[in-house]
């Protein structure tokens, strides 16, 4: 269609315009079906018997936070103290 009947078709909400995407996809060099899952750890085993040096080993994450330490308590006095606070306030 000539530009000047798209923009009036449209203007009048009788055409719309869909980008269409498409991609080939091709099996590379590394393709295999097979999953293979990176060794976490280095064990004496591997160590004594050289094999670590074929193994493929998951790289380190040094931006990760981890898990925050599970400590501290409240003090048992505190404790007495929150739940005194409670009643009170449902006393009114």
């Amino acid at each position: 269609l000539p530009e000047r009947d798209r923009t009036e078709l449209k203007r009048r909400k009788l055409l719309l315009e869909v980008t269409l995407k498409s991609y080939w996809i091709r099996k590379g060099s590394a393709f295999s079906t097979a999953v293979a899952r990176p060794e976490t750890e280095l064990t004496p085993e591997m160590i004594a018997t050289g094999s670590w040096r074929q193994l493929p080993f998951k790289p380190y994450n040094f931006s990760s936070l981890g898990l925050p330490p599970a400590c501290g308590h409240l003090h048992p006095l505190l404790k007495v103290r929150s739940e005194l606070r409670q009643i009170f306030l449902e006393m009114g």
